[in-house]
Parts: C-alpha cells; sequence; structure tokens
C-alpha cells in the first residue's frame, strides 16, 4: 500500500487512470487517502477512476465479443473460472455487473463472459457505466472517509516490515481457496 501511495502522489492521476483500466481498488483507496491527506482531490480522483474504470471494462467485452477465436487459447487455463462467471451471470442477471466492480477474482472475467454471449451491448455499457460511477463513489468516499484510519494502519505496518507479506500471502491464499472452491467438480452420484 505504501508504494501505491507514493507512486500516486507523485504521478497521481496518470497511475490512478492506467491502474483503474483493470480494476483500480487499490488505486482509489490510495487517492482517497491521499485526497484525505490534501495531495490529490478527491473529486478529480473519483472521476479519473470512473472513466478508466468503464473504458477497462468496456474494452474487455468488445474484445471478448470480436476476437473471440484469438482470445480463447489464452483463457483455456481459466476455463473454469469463465464457467464461473457464466453461472454467475445467469443466477444473478445483471447484478453481477455491478457486484464484480467489488470481487478480485472475477473482476476481468465477467466483462470477458458477457463479451462471449448474445448480451445487449448498450445494455452492458449503460450497466457498466452506471456500476462504474456507483463504484468509485462507494470506494473513493469510503477510503476518504477512513483516511486517518488507513494511515495509521500504513504506519503501523511501515514501522513492522513483516505484516505486510503476511496480509498479502493470507489474502491471496483466501482468494485462491474461494476460487478452487467455487470452480471445483462436483461429484455425480451414481
Amino acid at each position: 500500500m505504501q508504494d501505491v501511495l507514493n507512486s500516486l502522489s507523485t504521478y497521481g492521476y496518470i497511475v490512478l487512470f492506467i491502474y483503474s483500466l483493470g480494476g483500480g481498488m487499490v488505486a482509489l483507496i490510495a487517492a482517497g487517502v491521499l485526497s484525505y491527506s490534501g495531495q490529490m482531490d478527491l473529486s478529480s480522483s473519483i472521476l479519473v477512476a470512473f472513466v478508466a474504470n468503464s473504458i477497462g471494462d468496456s474494452l474487455l467485452f468488445y474484445i471478448s465479443r470480436y476476437n473471440k477465436p484469438q482470445m480463447m487459447p489464452y483463457l483455456k487455463k481459466h476455463r473454469r473460472k469463465l464457467a464461473l462467471s457464466h453461472v454467475l451471470m445467469k443466477k444473478y442477471g445483471d447484478k453481477i455487473i455491478f457486484f464484480q466492480k467489488f470481487v478480485y477474482g472475477i473482476k476481468t472475467l465477467i466483462p470477458i463472459t458477457i463479451g462471449f454471449t448474445k448480451y445487449s451491448a448498450f445494455k452492458f455499457n449503460v450497466l457498466n457505466v452506471i456500476s462504474a460511477a456507483i463504484w468509485s463513489l462507494i470506494v473513493g468516499i469510503t477510503s476518504y472517509k477512513a483516511g486517518e484510519t488507513l494511515v495509521s494502519i500504513s504506519k503501523y505496518i511501515a514501522s513492522h516490515p513483516w505484516i505486510a507479506p503476511l496480509i498479502l500471502v493470507s489474502l491471496l491464499g483466501l482468494l485462491w481457496l474461494y476460487m478452487q472452491l467455487a470452480t471445483k467438480k462436483k461429484r455425480v452420484k451414481d
């Protein structure tokens, strides 16, 4: 988190834009904290993250819609995750476009999966823009309001450097476990 804060305070909105093309949650949280400390502007940060996130998901949608044969070799390792994304789309419908903004493991797969289907491009883009706006407002304002707490946590982690890798490994382990359980083959009883 400290590296993201340093990069954002140096290059600011450019880093936020590029990072938000592919997700941007950590960068937007860092921008909210920097806005709290007066090093960035909260409204501009939210706007930049919103625009980039909207563009990023729309690009994934259109790339998968019009380049399916070229994309399939890259996605062979992720067939189960794509299947999970498809199941989530069928189960939750349009709501999944909003929820995927907050879930790291499926963030990029949902727009790709939707692009493979005959889902309306217009409808996807409208829901994507609305979802990106809500996502950027929630994450940006929440991180701004929690700025003091996040700064103190960041200082504590900086003074105890062994904690950061432990937290990272724990989060990645939990994400891996979730994806393994969610995409596990179910045994068919004879």
